[in-house]
């Protein structure tokens, strides 16, 4: 018997977050948009390349839950994407609108499911979704810190013309201006980097990773990217459903780790069967220690102000 993941929300990220995951043949997908006709087309398309792909998996589309029953994984793309200019913060208050609408229906139809939740702003987001299923911590997951770690890495392997595969890292922290990469943690071919890049050029990099998303927005014009943050998400999926035990940086309820307590923060974590299985605490810097301290805050902030306009 197959797996069973839902995608909610048709869009760019949602749209190809189900292709992947249909792509790989273990899970049937349910896409799910309120937009009608939109998903089944979407999902009839993805549905005719099985042939090719050589897939029996099943994919389908739909404008309501009723399909989505008893999902295993539930993904949330649901919400406006980013236009030239905003911040992932000025999508705050309509998507929490939509996130609460979401999350109810998630719950009603699956629940027993674990919610990742790709949204933006992503932390604020997770953190309203895990209130509002009042599901287990370790169930309620986010997606930000590997789509930043693969920007991190990216633009490290490029500089220095090497794979991909020897460049390894982390960014922790806010999915944002806030996140923290761990420059002491990483490595290329196991080398620190501090070793191979000059500090001035280091930053350089650091900076145009924290403005990764912002790049990708200015050059579309139109929307946000879509297919790097499809395939961590996917990852992600992949490594719950196939109790993979991965270490990857995700966003995490902390209760103490780290000095945090009751916020999603971008941290690594052991994600399997259970969802969160372990929270990992890397060795910080004392200004590693700070910056992720700050970045908690500034999501602190985005939670504050949902909890305020709920009232």
């Amino acid at each position: 018997m197959r797996f069973k993941v839902t995608v909610v929300g048709a869009g760019n990220v949602g749209a190809t977050t189900a292709q992947r995951i249909y792509e790989r043949g273990y899970a049937d997908v349910v896409l799910v948009d309120v937009v009608e006709d939109m998903p089944q087309g979407k999902a009839l398309d993805l549905l005719e390349s099985g042939p090719v792909l050589g897939t029996d998996a099943q994919i389908i589309g739909a404008n309501d839950y009723e399909p989505t029953t008893d999902s295993d994984v539930v993904v949330i793309t649901a919400g406006i994407a980013r236009r030239p200019g905003m911040s992932r913060d000025d999508l705050l208050l309509t998507n929490m609108r939509i996130m609460q609408s979401v999350t109810e229906q998630v719950v009603d139809y699956s629940p027993n499911c674990i919610i990742v939740v790709v949204s933006n702003p992503l932390d604020a987001m997770v953190q309203l979704a895990q209130q509002v299923s009042d599901f287990p911590k370790e169930r309620v997951v986010g997606m930000a810190g590997i789509l930043d770690t693969a920007r991190f890495r990216t633009f490290l392997a490029q500089e220095l013309n090497v794979s991909v595969t020897n460049v390894q890292a982390y960014v922790l922290g806010g999915h944002g201006d806030t996140m923290v990469p761990l420059i002491n943690a990483t490595t290329v071919g196991g080398v620190p980097v501090s070793e191979l890049i000059e500090a001035e050029r280091l930053e350089e990099i650091v900076q145009r990773t924290r403005d990764g998303g912002a790049e990708i927005v200015a050059l579309l014009k139109t929307g946000s990217a879509y297919y790097a943050p499809s395939a961590a998400t996917a990852q992600m999926v992949e490594a719950i459903l196939l109790d993979r035990k991965e270490i990857l940086p995700c966003a995490a309820m902390l209760e103490g780790e780290y000095g945090i307590s009751g916020l999603y923060v971008g941290v690594p974590v052991k994600l399997g069967a259970s969802g969160v299985e372990e929270i990992i605490e890397v060795e910080l810097t004392e200004a590693e220690g700070a910056a992720l301290r700050a970045s908690a805050d500034a999501v602190q902030e985005l939670v504050d102000v949902m909890a305020e306009s709920g009232k």
